[in-house]
């Protein structure tokens, strides 16, 4: 006996959208429902709440459902994972909410809505749970909550059965799912001894299925295959383009960085070479000027001499090329403060 994938939309479809039982069986073995709580009756609503992702067309597999208190359940089978798939959940799930009510209710009667995805891949791999619980909760006392929406992601790769006696339908279901592929042949036995879960197992046979609904189940692999590699062009297009644009950016960022380094570091290069310049070419000159100094204030030396051995100041300032002018300053100092003179040089003008 071939067997089918219940992944596949003609099965999910058939297992939890004709089949009340078996849907409420289902959500109250995945659902965090309070055991006094449970779903006792179920009612189908239409499934179209949003728009198709432009990409993904056809990997979400939805039922939409209604108990008796009117809570909405939305089960919904995701055949990869995408960051907009998230969105679609909390945008559809937000949708079914608000559209409970009209003019003759009040908000105070509108029932929750409960989302329950299945993803057949794993998207937090950080994390080691394969199931993920959110509701809206005050961040400082988790015990308070708003209620209205809840989610349910469950990661169908991460499943591992470790015992049957913790949540036993809730393993019982996600081994239905996940053990059983397309052209399984053999069925693990404790899927048998439920009578539920059996019952599902039974709708699987590909035997139970016209020439058309399984061209339309093998159709159904060929998109998904299709969406997932016109994805995976889209996001590698994407990856290469970013490459690109971030080399191209970086360049420009390194050129403009590298530019503006460059002026500061010539600024400042400029500043210690001119320091530096600045200092050589004054010690230059002061030596200069000293040496001048020096040799001038000789010269006055040598005159105030020769003026001490009354010689005349026109032949002292012929000897020592000196103008007349400053050997008579000379004169006058000597006259003034006498062999002291040669202290108050400085009075020279």
């Amino acid at each position: 006996m071939r067997y089918l994938d219940p992944k596949n939309d003609l099965t999910f479809k058939r297992i939890f959208g004709e089949h009340p039982h078996l849907c409420k069986s289902f959500l109250n073995s995945m659902l965090p429902l309070e055991p006094d709580a449970l779903i006792e009756e179920l009612e189908y609503l239409s499934p179209e709440l949003v728009p198709e992702i432009t990409v993904l067309k056809r990997t979400i597999v939805d039922v939409r459902c209604r108990d008796q208190k009117g809570r909405q359940f939305i089960v919904e089978m995701q055949m990869y994972w995408t960051e907009s798939f998230k969105n679609r959940v909390v945008f559809n799930a937000s949708k079914a909410y608000v559209k409970q009510l009209d003019n003759a209710k009040e908000y105070k009667l509108l029932q929750p809505v409960y989302a329950l995805s299945l993803v057949n891949e794993t998207f937090e791999p950080q994390l080691a749970d394969y199931y993920h619980h959110f509701k809206i909760v005050n961040h400082a006392h988790p015990e308070k909550q708003i209620e209205g929406l809840e989610f349910v992601f469950v990661e169908l790769p991460k499943f591992k059965a470790a015992n049957l006696r913790d949540k036993r339908m809730q393993v019982l279901w996600l081994k239905f799912l996940t053990e059983i592929e397309d052209g399984t042949s053999q069925i693990p036995d404790e899927l048998l001894h439920e009578a539920l879960i059996s019952e599902a197992v039974h709708i699987l046979e590909s035997g139970s299925y016209s020439k058309e609904q399984l061209e339309h189940y093998d159709q159904y692999w060929d998109s998904i295959r299709a969406e997932r590699s016109a994805f995976l062009d889209a996001e590698e297009r994407g990856r290469v383009e970013g490459l690109e644009q971030g080399r191209v950016e970086g360049l420009e960022k390194g050129r403009v960085e590298g530019l503006e380094k460059g002026r500061i570091e010539g600024i400042e290069k400029g500043r210690i070479e001119g320091i530096e310049k600045g200092r050589v070419e004054g010690l230059e000159i002061g030596l200069a000027k000293g040496e001048k100094q020096g040799i001038q204030k000789g010269l006055y030396l040598s005159a105030l001499l020769m003026l001490n051995n009354k010689i005349a100041v026109e032949q002292v300032a012929q000897i020592l090329s000196l103008p007349e002018q400053a050997v008579h300053q000379l004169l006058e100092l000597y006259q003034k403060y006498g062999s002291a003179a040669e202290n108050h040089l400085n009075e020279m003008e």
